[in-house]
């Protein structure tokens, strides 16, 4: 058995399990012993340890639970120096869940030196929005719960935009929906800060509810309403082992930022709740998810890069990002990109993951206007296994959002001049993809007439339908029908790669093509 350190503090230790599964170990479980000592079971490919001490060497055995000479390896690992923990109870937090932290913890987090810990122990902490700071480690304890106020006169509001003083420039703080907008402080809230890591088995409760952030949710209210983790133009930050729930808005939401991971997390909000999509990096390079369970009201993962303005202003796609060993259910879109793409998203890789119960695994949204520096390339995505997923693949050139989203511009089927507005997908592989028990569509893959797209490999893909399945639309654009059991439908594609693709149960032809230039077929 192969072994590998993901992360590690001063007190924790995440390791993989490498070639046992994808999220799940293949395995009923495995056993962990420290230092020859048992110290928990589990059944997941990514696995945290907690409760270690600093600067100390530990053998980290993994052997296959109830199995005589089953496999099994060991890791060594050191876990970090930490020079001192400052207790938030002892800079005068209650943890009774009525009380307001907010100050006590936030005084524990700016009095903490380098290499120190800001420990939040056992308890319920209410609190409206802490700031976090450089070179910062702060732990939620087992049974340690972020509580967050819901009344909106409690936050700060951060500005989309402020005026430089010689009119030159401009600072961005607030931002909604891919625009520069005036919205409230998030629950955690980073600016400009760098070597972050947010770590622990608590929890980091919005308490968004339809009496409160879920009502109206398209109305501004004072200001646009806030994420529960709000990174912006930060570097280098983990966010590691946490849950966080019940978010007002998005949930995780880092903009702007380099560097950043979420490992072996939770990210739950109720199937029925607006716009709570699990994590939207935008504009951000180096991104990492692992080992992260989502399960949310709208898409789990959606990768952006503003709508119009600052995309074309900052020309930042999101980049260089990976997500491997996650589970996705119940949301949208599995992994979706867009629709706030207008500075692009490239060399993006999803692999080793589970889509359950989702609308669509892969989705892709764009439309005419994003404009010319919104090019998406080297979206690969492979071992996969999607179960009761609607639809499977969706790539959608014509998606109908914005106020002109159904206007004749952004809805014509006709070729239209390629200008500034018009973007651009290159290629899109999707590799080793098994899914089952499918409804509306195995793919539907849609381009512009007059920007094709360049190129789409289906390689291994082994495609089946629920018995009962459910008819619906496909991808959200105008002249989409309702449907059900169809096969792979590709429109404005240059060239279509097809190489073991097996589709079982349609009703109707299992490839419907039109105005595909190239098909390649093994």
């Amino acid at each position: 058995m192969n072994i590998e350190l993901v992360a590690k503090t001063s007190r924790n230790v995440c390791i993989e399990l490498k070639g046992c599964g994808k999220y799940y170990t293949d395995k009923e479980k495995y056993d962990i012993f420290i230092n020859g000592q048992y110290e928990l079971s589990t059944n997941k490919v990514i696995t945290s340890i907690y409760g270690l001490l600093p600067n100390t060497d530990y053998d980290i055995e993994v052997r296959e639970g109830n199995v005589v000479n089953g496999d099994k390896g060991v890791i060594k690992v050191k876990t970090d120096r930490e020079f001192v923990t400052l207790n938030v109870r002892d800079f005068g937090a209650y943890g009774n869940g009525e009380h307001d932290d907010t100050l006590a913890i936030q005084t524990a987090i700016m009095a903490c030196p380098k290499e120190g810990r800001v420990l939040v122990p056992e308890g319920v902490y209410k609190i409206t929005t802490l700031f976090l700071k450089s070179d910062l480690t702060l732990e939620l304890a087992k049974n340690a719960t972020l509580s967050a106020f819901t009344e909106r006169e409690r936050f700060g509001i951060l500005p989309g935009m402020i005026q430089s003083y010689d009119e030159e420039d401009e600072y961005n703080l607030g931002t909604w929906e891919g625009n520069p907008l005036d919205c409230f402080t998030g629950i955690i809230t980073g600016l400009n800060v760098e070597n972050v890591v947010i770590t622990g088995e608590g929890t980091i409760d919005g308490c968004a509810s339809f009496d409160n952030w879920w009502k109206n949710p398209k109305v501004r209210n004072i200001a646009w309403r806030p994420r529960l983790v709000f990174i912006s133009h930060c570097k280098n930050v983990t966010l590691h082992g946490i849950t966080v729930t019940n978010s007002p808005s998005w949930t995780l939401h880092p903009y702007f930022t380099e560097n950043i991971r979420f490992i072996d997390m939770k990210v739950i909000n109720p199937a029925n709740s607006h716009n709570t999509d699990g994590l939207d990096p935008e504009s951000c390079t180096g991104v990492e998810i692992a080992g992260v369970y989502f399960s949310v009201g709208d898409d789990c993962i959606a990768i952006k890069s503003g709508k119009i303005y600052m995309g074309r202003k900052h020309k930042i796609p999101t980049s260089n990002m990976i997500v491997r060993q996650s589970c996705m259910r119940d949301g949208h879109g599995a992994v979706t990109v867009g629709s706030e793409i207008a500075a692009g998203v490239n060399n993006v890789r999803i692999q080793d993951c589970i889509f359950l119960n989702t609308d669509r695994g892969l989705r892709v949204k764009t439309r005419r206007g994003r404009g010319k520096d919104s090019v998406l390339d080297n979206i690969v995505f492979e071992n996969i296994r999607m179960d009761n997923v609607m639809t499977p693949f969706v790539v959608n050139s014509f998606y109908f959002c914005d106020p002109d989203g159904k206007t004749e511009y952004v809805a014509c089927k006709e070729p239209l001049p390629v200008d500034e507005r018009t973007p651009r997908i290159d290629r899109l592989i999707f590799r080793n993809i098994e899914c089952h028990n499918c409804h509306v569509a195995g793919a539907y893959i849609y381009g512009l007439p007059e920007q094709k797209i360049a190129e789409v490999t289906m390689e291994n893909v082994h495609i089946d339908y629920a018995e009962d399945a459910k008819s619906g639309v496909a991808a959200m654009m105008l002249g989409c029908d309702e449907s059900c059991r169809r096969g792979i439908v590709a429109a404005n594609v240059k060239k279509l790669k097809l190489e073991n693709v097996k589709i079982e149960g349609a009703d109707s032809e299992p490839f419907e093509l039109t105005n595909v230039d190239s098909v390649i077929s093994k």
